[in-house]
């Protein structure tokens, strides 16, 4: 038995608007890719992708009322040679996975930069927000029925969609912020207001190119970014912050600086938090969390240069707070590549807690490692590491559930960066567990697989 999508053709808007084909959706696999544009240290990046890129924003949420963890992801077939967009939960009550739902099967198309984020509305309905890769448009789809991701209807196309975020604010609506080459990379926004059905016309928010990472802190939404200079992904630099309190109506600075968009003054503006440039050293964004008092925090990497290997010398990981006066960076941990990427809760205890492949795992070099959880008690000062895996791939891409449970508290995918490979989804808890969610489910539902304790642990 098969689950596939099925589209209600009334709601739909755009040239797709006919039923996905049917792709099996047999269990929980990642997609393997490889960017190339590489040297004797290989690819720029590779591997297990199923939870790339940072900017798709979240791709879990923990729901109450369900008890459940609802992720999505970019998976595949058997055959491991198309993108699927997939859809799932993780019901904590039993402990059990059901079958996922394949909610857009991408044919032939591999690329996982159009992969998913996944909202919950006000009235429980699930959101999957497929971005835009190419000539592959962007889509918005939404769950049939409310706390449920068996089915879904495609609502929206949009041709210009790219590293889609989507974030609920209560008592207004959903918030996605995204990206259309209008001009590089370019920071836009669009609404939905709570139980409406017409989005916002598309606003942009940052003129050049930029990578962002987001998240939600009551009703404001915040975006950290960085720059592009020239336009070129190459050269990307600095950090910029802004918020918005009020739905996108206006926007300020984490200082409380107004700032009417769209932000045209590169690379000095009222958003620059950390001048990364001044120190010759590009920037990749990790994660957006805010503290008890609402102020934000962003986890980041810096490098010497954007290939594999060591004459990009050593990648840090910092973070950067808000503190009221200003921005205050603190060294993590080091890693081995640029593509090392990690999440960050800053819990209400005042715990900072990052999870992310810093160890060099058994394909060193190459676009992830092994995992490891980094904890601090004094707001980065100083961290204690403990290993979560260890096994034949490399992983990366540690996503933070939004709201997370204790029991699924970040979530990512593995692969050999060097060779085409099997890619496994896995989620960890808390107090550091780690499953290994099953390839196959032949009945309607499965229990994820408690991964051994890393070595050394």
């Amino acid at each position: 038995m098969r689950r596939v999508l099925v589209v209600a053709a009334a709601v739909l808007a755009g040239p797709a608007a006919a039923a996905d084909p049917p792709r099996a959706a047999e269990g929980y696999r990642g997609i393997w890719f490889s960017i190339g544009q590489g040297n004797e240290h290989g690819p720029k990046y590779s591997g297990g992708l199923g939870t790339y890129t940072c900017s798709h924003a979240p791709m879990a949420v923990y729901v109450k009322a369900a008890d459940k963890t609802f992720f999505t992801w970019g998976g595949t077939g058997p055959d491991g040679k198309g993108l699927v967009l997939m859809a799932a939960h993780y019901d904590h009550a039993t402990g059990r996975v059901p079958r996922p739902t394949a909610v857009r099967d991408c044919g032939a198309f591999a690329d996982p930069h159009a992969d998913p984020s996944l909202a919950v509305d006000a009235d429980g309905h699930v959101w999957v927000f497929a971005s835009q890769r190419h000539a592959l448009p962007g889509q918005k789809y939404r769950s049939k029925k409310p706390l449920d991701v068996s089915a879904f209807d495609l609502v929206e196309t949009k041709k210009e969609f790219a590293y889609a975020a989507a974030w609920p604010v209560p008592g207004k609506g959903l918030f996605v912020p995204f990206t259309r080459y209008t001009g590089g990379r370019e920071l836009y926004w669009t609404t939905l207001p709570e139980r409406g059905t017409d989005w916002s016309p598309d606003a942009m928010l940052a003129t050049g190119g930029h990578y962002h990472v987001t998240g939600v802190r009551g009703t404001t939404v915040g975006i950290a970014f960085n720059w592009h200079p020239g336009g070129d992904v190459d050269k990307r630099t600095n950090l910029y912050y802004l918020e918005t309190p009020d739905f996108g109506a206006t926007w300020r600075t984490a200082a409380g600086t107004a700032v009417r968009p769209p932000v045209k003054d590169w690379p000095t503006n009222p958003a620059l938090a950390v001048d990364t440039r001044a120190d010759g050293r590009l920037l990749y964004t990790h994660d957006l969390a805010f503290d008890a008092d609402g102020r934000p925090v962003v986890l980041y990497l810096t490098s010497g240069g954007a290939k594999a290997g060591p004459g990009s010398g050593e990648r840090r990981w910092e973070t950067a707070r808000w503190t009221g006066a200003g921005w205050e960076r603190k060294p993590v941990a080091t890693s081995d590549h640029n593509y090392d990427t990690g999440c960050l809760h800053v819990e209400a205890d005042g715990t900072w807690r990052v999870i992310g492949p810093t160890d060099p795992g058994p394909q060193p070099g190459g676009t992830g490692g092994d995992m490891v959880v980094l904890v601090s008690t004094d707001r980065g000062g100083a961290w204690r590491k403990t290993p979560l895996t260890g096994g034949p791939r490399n992983h990366s891409y540690a996503r933070r559930p939004a709201d997370a449970h204790p029991g699924f508290y970040a979530f990512w995918a593995d692969g050999d960066p060097t060779k085409r490979s099997e890619s496994r989804l896995y989620f960890a808890t808390k107090d550091g567990k780690v499953y290994r969610l099953p390839a196959d489910v032949p009945g309607a539902d499965a229990a994820p697989e408690l991964v051994p304790p890393a070595a050394g642990r």
